[in-house]
């Protein structure tokens, strides 16, 4: 008795196997498969909401350095507060919250 008769004549033709063959190698074999092509995907959105995360962060740097060079009022207010400048007849005192 011959254990293939019962296979239907279609999964013995040489192209439908060969044609599985391709598709399982290319979804699941290959280096650029369904998986990695998600990963990437994922990957991809994740830098482009990163890059414009940074361009308006770019736009406000720009602003402020623009507000800076113009007023000298906020230029010596921002060093004061940032860099911890002071005038030699000050005395500095630095608050650190716990949280």
């Amino acid at each position: 008795m011959n254990p293939f008769a019962k296979i239907p004549k279609i999964f013995k033709n040489f192209y439908f196997l060969l044609g599985t063959f391709f598709l399982v190698w290319m979804f699941l074999v290959d280096s650029n498969d369904i998986v990695s092509q998600i990963k990437m995907t994922k990957k991809l959105n994740a830098l482009k909401a990163q890059k414009e995360y940074y361009k308006d962060k770019k736009i406000q740097v720009l602003k402020d350095k623009e507000e800076l060079s113009t007023n000298k009022a906020l230029l010596e207010k921002f060093a004061r507060e940032k860099y911890l400048m002071k005038k030699p007849s000050e005395d500095l005192y630095v608050v650190v919250s716990e949280d």
